[in-house]
């Protein structure tokens, strides 16, 4: 009896810890998402051009730097190029 009722408590810790992890990875790769289109949108609509900076250039490493940092990684390749860093 003792026994049954703590494989009952451990699978629900399990579940509560699997679902707590998939939020998260669903959160992540929405934000990987959205960070990429928010770099690619600046590209396309020449922002930078329009302020006087020269056009940002995506490579392998800003497409990981966003698809680790998703937005803020993002904003911050943007800064960096403002200040002249990427």
């Amino acid at each position: 009896m003792i026994v049954t009722i703590f494989l009952i408590i451990v699978c629900l810790i399990v579940l509560i810890v699997l679902w707590h992890l998939l939020n998260n990875i669903v959160k992540l790769i929405v934000n990987s998402i959205v960070g990429l289109l928010l770099l690619g949108v600046v590209k396309v609509l020449n922002i930078f051009p329009a302020l006087g900076f020269e056009q940002i250039e995506i490579g392998w490493l800003s497409v990981l730097v966003c698809a680790i940092a998703g937005i803020p990684g993002a904003i911050l390749l943007m800064i960096l190029h403002v200040f002249g860093l990427v």
